[in-house]
């Protein structure tokens, strides 16, 4: 299986190495990061069924690859997650908007939608 990792990251990741950059701009398909370089048209990265546009100003981690970058979602920071997401548990998701709204699908099978219990 280790071959496997080898080969794929031997022939589809450039010569440049990972970075931090911010979003400068965004879309659902694509985003523009200002880092040690400036990178258009990267494709954003997400788990199939999730669709979401950047928010300017984000960190986030652009992977050069063959066929251009991607950007890696933006990193995790206190300042932008709800307050409740200090009580999630190892297990549990949170899916939340800049405006406010959440789902958090709980460990013990229960769905919370705007901290109220649904189903």
């Amino acid at each position: 299986m280790m071959w496997i990792s080898d080969y794929v990251t031997r022939n589809s990741i450039r010569g440049d190495d990972p970075s931090l950059g911010e979003i400068t701009a965004g879309s659902a398909e694509e985003a523009t990061v200002s880092s040690s370089a400036s990178y258009f048209n990267l494709r954003t990265v997400a788990p199939y069924g999730i669709a979401y546009v950047p928010v300017v100003g984000a960190r986030t981690v652009v992977l050069p690859a063959s066929g251009g970058g991607v950007v890696l979602g933006v990193l995790a920071d206190s300042s932008i997650l709800p307050e409740d997401a200090s009580s999630l548990e190892a297990g549990e998701l949170m899916l939340y908007s800049r405006g406010g709204a959440s789902i958090v699908l709980k460990n013990n099978g229960s769905v919370l939608i705007n901290g109220n219990e649904v189903g």
